[in-house]
Order: C-alpha cells, then structure tokens, then sequence
C-alpha cells in the first residue's frame, strides 16, 4: 500500500477570495504532491511500509529525517485540506463550541491564541488546536513537525490546523502573515473539525 495525493473536495478557485487558485493548486499539486512522493521512496523498502501515516508519525523520534518531514508534510497538508471549506458555518457550534469556551474562556479568546500562535512560528511551521484528554490547547510547530508525534512539545490530537509556510500565502499576501490568519477563518470547515473531537 502506498500513500496517494488526496483530491480536494472543492476546486482550487473555491475558497477565493480568501485564499486563491493559483497558490491552491501549486500548493495541493507540486508541494503536497512532493511530500506524498518522497514518502513513498522513504518507506519503500523498509519495514514501515503497510502503516498507516499516524502509525509512522507516532514514533518519529526513531526514524531519518526524510520520513518526518515527508511523514510530516503529508499528514500536516491532510488535514489542512480537510479543514477548509468554502460557505462553510460561520463558527464552531454544539460540543465543538462548548470545548472551546470551557478552554479558552471565549472564542474570541481561542482566535486571538491561535493567531498569536500563527503569527509568532518563527520561519516555516504550522499552528494546531489540539485535544488532550478533555481540554483543547493551542500550539505550534515548525517545518513539517505535527503533535503525533514524539518530538514535540505539545502531544495530543490534532483538529484544527493552519500552514504557515510562506508557499501557503506569499503569492496573494506576500509578507502579510496577519492577513492570511484573519482569512483562513473565513473558510474553516467546523463542522469537520467538530468530527474530530473525541467524546
């Protein structure tokens, strides 16, 4: 079994003008495209081959590199793919909601802990809203890392995700991270991320 590039749900021009087509489809078909590739070569011939991407990324600490990042880069662009879409509800509602203000205090406070953690990813990374046990916390990780995996700070699952590469948004928004953040919330598909709290 090897690992393919999903297809998206919507089309590349869907979410403008948020975020747009041309930064869509070289995102979704040269990088994520890359990643899927690269970890397809990394496992070939080992004794990973048949897991499943969690089962590989869960123990990465033991791995070479190339299967973390590509593990990592396949994974992170998932989700983020998943967690998108256009006209979707304005804001989270039902449990999703609940979890959040019993964490945060508000979803005003939850946004402006996710942007700061956005925003303030030094270089190349990713910001995550995560489920550890009952609570929901905000962190970030950089270059391809997520956290399943054993190497970074905060552990948990991850159900909510924003790639902050710059190849994720330089093209429509150049150096204007902030922007692209206050966009992003514009196309979060709640309901998906809803699905993947746990009871």
């Amino acid at each position: 079994m090897s690992f393919t590039l999903p297809t998206l749900q919507y089309d590349y021009k869907a979410l403008e003008p948020y975020i747009d087509a041309q930064t869509m489809e070289i995102h979704h078909s040269k990088h994520h495209a890359a990643y899927t590739n690269n970890l397809n070569a990394a496992v070939e011939n080992s004794d990973l081959k048949g897991k499943t991407i969690e089962e590989i990324i869960t123990n990465v600490s033991k791995l070479a590199p190339a299967i973390r990042n590509n593990g990592g880069g396949f994974y992170n662009h998932n989700l983020y793919w998943d967690v998108m879409t256009p006209g979707g509800p304005s804001g989270p509602e039902g449990k999703l909601l609940e979890s959040i203000n019993g964490s945060f205090g508000s979803f005003d406070l939850f946004k402006e802990a996710f942007t700061k953690a956005a925003v303030t990813r030094f270089g190349s990374g990713w910001a995550w809203l995560v489920q550890k046990g009952d609570t929901l916390v905000v962190t970030s990780t950089h270059n391809q890392d997520n956290p399943l995996m054993d190497v970074t700070e905060v552990q948990g699952s991850p159900i909510l995700t924003i790639d902050v590469w710059e190849h994720a948004y330089y093209l429509k928004y150049q150096n204007r991270r902030p922007e692209y953040i206050e966009a992003f919330f514009k196309v979060i598909n709640w309901n998906e991320v809803a699905k993947r709290l746990k009871a």
